[in-house]
């Protein structure tokens, strides 16, 4: 009998009695709080449907019918994968509220902070039917103050500021109505907005580049996924932090807050700026010494065929074809670029 079947009026998939004998998929679900393991196991079922669905994923996976395949291009497949799958609009959200969430509870146990981070998935919150803020944060592990984090990696959400913003055209989400509604919504004291650089409109990039700060509204950051770098929202979730903690029940000079805050976050630009520059000027230093270590590699190449050519009044056709060819010096500079690269 077929483990699974299809169910064509309901266009439903029905497994009946399963069972996987696999060590890595039983590790990551032994890892699992036994709450989340039915709803990783549907993503996990998506995503290896889509996988599928790739020319270049499903040729990988011809080529490497064996047990386990070259281990080197399997990593390099599945990176592809994640980013293939990364700019698929339809699991990139999900993808991106599970990569936050880690990162944050990974970065509270670093700090040695008592907050945590909890994904609200499908759950609605205070307003009706709405399901805006995907990230909860209980500062100090406290119900009672927390932090709402939506995630947009999405080009079709514009800044939105409310001086432009125009009543009676149709209802669109913007960076502005995401941070009043995630707020009001989750019940939170200050609420964060993240968006990712290769998926945010220029209006954002035009008001913010890493970090930013909308008075009364909340803040906004701009992480890298696909380079691994959310520095910016861990700015952004200490500052909202800050705000959530030791904002009192008074009445505040919005302006003077907002002097402060946004002061504070053009000094962390600038020290972000100066990160860059001298990532920027490393890579470009390796770039130099790769260059002049080929310059030399190649100059005793040419040198000891010179010298056998002077010697010997000629090059045999096997010489020529080295000198031609070059496999020696491509060798040699193979593991001199890998010691540049390690720097």
């Amino acid at each position: 009998m077929s483990t699974i079947k299809l169910n064509q009026q309901l266009k439903r998939l029905e497994i009946q009695e399963f069972e996987i004998e696999n060590q890595i998929v039983f590790n990551y679900f032994d890892n699992l709080p036994s709450n989340e393991r039915d709803d990783k196991l549907l993503r996990a079922i998506y995503i290896g449907v889509l996988a599928l669905m790739e020319d270049r994923i499903s040729a990988f996976l011809a080529k490497t019918n064996n047990e386990l395949g070259t281990e080197l291009e399997s990593l390099k497949m599945i990176f592809e994968m994640k980013k293939e799958l990364f700019y698929k609009s339809t699991i990139k959200g999900a993808l991106a509220e599970d990569d936050i969430a880690e990162y944050l509870n990974n970065y509270f146990t670093e700090k040695r902070l008592k907050d945590r981070a909890f994904l609200t998935g499908n759950a609605a919150g205070n307003l009706s039917r709405n399901k805006t803020g995907d990230i909860i944060c209980e500062v100090n592990g406290s119900s009672d103050l927390k932090i709402a984090i939506e995630c947009k990696f999405d080009k079709s959400i514009r800044f939105g500021e409310i001086e432009n913003k125009e009543i009676f055209t149709r209802k669109t989400d913007t960076a502005w109505s995401q941070l009043i509604e995630a707020q009001a919504n989750r019940d939170a004291k200050v609420s964060m907005i993240v968006f990712d650089i290769s998926l945010v409109d220029n209006s954002i990039l035009k008001n913010f580049d890493n970090v930013g700060y909308i008075p009364e509204i909340g803040f906004v950051a701009i992480i890298n996924s696909q380079k691994g770098d959310y520095s910016n929202l861990a700015i952004a979730y200490m500052l909202a932090r800050d705000i959530a903690l030791n904002a009192k029940n008074v009445e505040i000079e919005k302006d003077v807050l907002a002097m402060i805050v946004n002061r504070i976050i053009k000094d962390i630009n600038q020290i972000l700026s100066v990160r860059t520059l001298v990532h920027a000027n490393i890579e470009n230093n390796k770039e130099i010494l790769k260059q002049l270590e080929k310059s030399m590699l190649l100059m005793e190449f040419n040198q000891e065929y010179l010298k056998r050519f002077l010697i010997q009044g000629t090059l045999t056709k096997k010489d020529l074809l080295d000198f031609y060819m070059g496999d020696d010096i491509k060798d040699k500079y193979k593991l001199i670029e890998k010691d540049i690269d390690g720097l």
